[in-house]
């Protein structure tokens, strides 16, 4: 009984080390870039060894690819719980547009997923998390749309793909000082665009 209490113990140390580096070195490559960002202050930040962080994570690297998966679900999280199935497929994907964007307006948010992610990890690495999160609850929306016989059938890849650059580049937008309804009545208008009307036309 012991022994189990202290494995217990030793994996939540486990955790928690790994959560704190995680959360530093959130913190510092939202604040100043990871680029600028060194290990000795993740590690300075996080209160543990440099041995510490690469027991966990190879590289900064790394390290940086966990930070990009947690932000990326944790977006996903927020758009999942902004539109339920309960909503018409329509609806979900309006208002799923508007939780996404409201998701990365949370400060550093853009800049580590939408311009150091791809540049830390290569468009594919990037590509991979997103289709874990972000694009998968977006394929999801999209697909389901279809099945009710709301959109137009179209490749579902490729127009998820294309929706999601355009989100991607409208949350762009409103970090850079864009009207966040401007961005909003835009994509809002391409979506109703691939709707079908009630009689069956699109």
């Amino acid at each position: 009984m012991q022994v189990k209490s202290e494995r217990r113990s030793n994996r939540d140390r486990t955790e928690a080390t790994r959560g704190d580096l995680i959360a530093a070195a959130r913190k510092l490559f939202t604040e100043k870039s990871y680029a600028e960002t060194g290990t000795p202050e993740i590690v300075a930040a996080a209160g543990v060894t440099r041995g510490a962080l690469y027991h966990h994570f190879t590289d900064k690297q790394a390290l940086f690819e966990a930070v990009a998966e947690q932000e990326a679900n944790a977006v996903a999280e927020e758009v999942e719980r902004a539109a339920p199935t309960a909503l018409g497929a329509r609806e979900a994907l309006l208002v799923g547009t508007e939780a996404y964007l409201r998701a990365m307006q949370v400060p550093g948010r853009t800049r580590l997923l939408l311009l150091d992610g791809p540049a830390v990890l290569g468009r594919p690495g990037m590509d991979a998390i997103d289709d874990r999160h972000g694009n998968r609850t977006l394929r999801e929306g999209l697909a389901a749309t279809m099945r009710a016989g709301a959109m137009r059938k179209l490749p579902l890849a490729a127009l998820t793909s294309l929706l999601a650059a355009t989100f991607d580049r409208a949350a762009l937008a409103i970090d850079a000082g864009a009207p966040f309804a401007d961005q909003v009545a835009v994509i809002s208008a391409l979506i109703d665009g691939l709707m079908v009307e009630p009689d069956g036309n699109a």
